[in-house]
């Protein structure tokens, strides 16, 4: 199985990349367009997680609801950014301290 990740942004698709993350930027925040992607995703057999940007996913809430209520997988997960909502400043420490359970 593998990652895949949906960026609005370079920053977050680069940092990834470095990570063996394979993914995409999409720039045009057309919820079209975020919606074939994940279609295509899903027709994969190979993807098992698809990591997703807030932004995007606020763009496609609905779609990807609905998606993972009716398929076992891909799991879609929410990452955060540097331009995200309301977080503060270490936000991403946390989240990566959280998910990985390192103290640094």
């Amino acid at each position: 199985m593998k990652m895949f990740l949906l960026s609005d942004n370079s920053d977050t698709w680069e940092g990834m990349r470095l990570a063996g993350v394979d993914g995409v930027i999409l720039h045009s925040h057309q919820k079209e367009e975020i919606e074939a992607k994940i279609k295509e995703l899903i027709k994969s057999d190979d993807t098992g997680i698809i990591l997703i940007t807030e932004k995007l996913r606020i763009l496609c809430q609905d779609y990807i609801d609905n998606i993972m209520l009716k398929y076992k997988k891909p799991l879609f997960l929410e990452i955060p950014d540097r331009h995200g909502f309301g977080r503060s400043k270490t936000s991403i420490t946390d989240y990566i301290k959280k998910s990985i359970g390192l103290k640094l």
